[in-house]
């Protein structure tokens, strides 16, 4: 049983230079474990069954069934584990220690097939500049406890006003879901329509994941860790396709902007965290950025969104 925790600042600094090498690592870690939810897990639209999932301790793929059993993986950022369970009461536990991405696949495989699993998975990341396989990788070895454990923090912190902003719309929309291949937490509401065919080009995947991805009207908002357009950590927004006049909409608060090279509206993590509200300010982008989306494409807002 781990020692109680101090008390984390509510939305803890988060900067990209303190923990860069960690953030690289954990990514392809995620993505290891995010393959099994793919392998095992059946299809749903926009490949949300390959997402993870926000809980008390760090990121969990939830219950994915093989056959008649069940399998939860779940990263433990206050004890710094990967915990292995099945339906049977069986367990392993993998450190989460300074390691080579090809250790951590290693020791993560035999456990695999310790408990009696067998997922075909394609042994590579993907939505990375440079796909290294798993197995091969001796490159990114580094684990920053504090540094993890900090970013979850903040991820946390991203959930649960995402999960807010989700009370106010009826139509459909997606959960708030960690998408271990472009290392993001998002939230997406569509409008009910059609979209057009996506044109892929994400790095190392391919087209026809961003086909089905972005397959109908949507507004998304999520948080980068660092590393994206803004290169420090921040919330974006976006709407696909883009309606005219998207790029010009105001939008709050007044740190928000829009990115021309990547489409999106971006809001620094820090201009949140040290906002005098930081939940409101992040509604007000949250809200704001969907209202762009939704007034300009022309969605029935009165039939998707709940009344006040």
């Amino acid at each position: 049983m781990s020692a109680p925790q101090a008390p984390q600042p509510a939305w803890p600094a988060l900067s990209l230079a303190a923990w860069r090498d960690t953030y690289a690592t954990l990514h392809l870690w995620t993505q290891v474990v995010g393959k099994t939810r793919l392998a095992l897990a059946p299809m749903e639209n926009h490949w949300w069954q390959c997402v993870l999932y926000l809980t008390e301790r760090g990121l969990t793929t939830t219950p994915m069934p093989a056959g008649g059993r069940l399998l939860t993986v779940e990263f433990d950022f206050i004890d710094h584990v990967l915990e292995l369970r099945t339906g049977e009461g069986n367990l392993r536990h993998l450190g989460l220690v300074p390691q080579s991405v090809a250790a951590f696949h290693a020791q993560y495989m035999a456990a695999l097939h310790e408990l009696g699993f067998e997922p075909r998975m394609l042994a590579r990341p993907v939505e990375v500049e440079v796909a290294i396989p798993f197995a091969e990788d001796h490159r990114h070895a580094s684990y920053d406890a504090a540094a993890a454990h900090g970013w979850w923090c903040a991820l946390a912190q991203a959930d649960r006003v995402f999960k807010r902003f989700r009370s106010g719309f009826v139509g459909k929309q997606s959960p708030s879901h960690f998408f271990w291949g472009s290392f993001d937490l998002a939230v997406t509401r569509f409008s009910g329509r059609g979209a057009p065919r996506h044109p892929g080009g994400a790095p190392n995947c391919p087209d026809y994941v961003m086909v089905e991805a972005y397959s109908h009207e949507c507004s998304s908002a999520g948080f980068w860790p660092g590393g994206g357009p803004a290169d420090e950590a921040a919330f974006y927004a976006y709407a696909y396709p883009e309606p005219e006049g998207y790029a010009q909409h105001p939008v709050r608060p007044a740190a928000a902007h829009y990115h021309a090279q990547a489409r999106e509206f971006i809001l620094p993590y820090e201009a949140v965290r040290s906002a005098d509200d930081p939940d409101a300010a992040l509604l007000d982008f949250l809200q704001g950025t969907y209202e762009a989306a939704a007034t300009l494409g022309h969605w029935d807002r009165a039939n998707l969104e709940r009344a006040s």
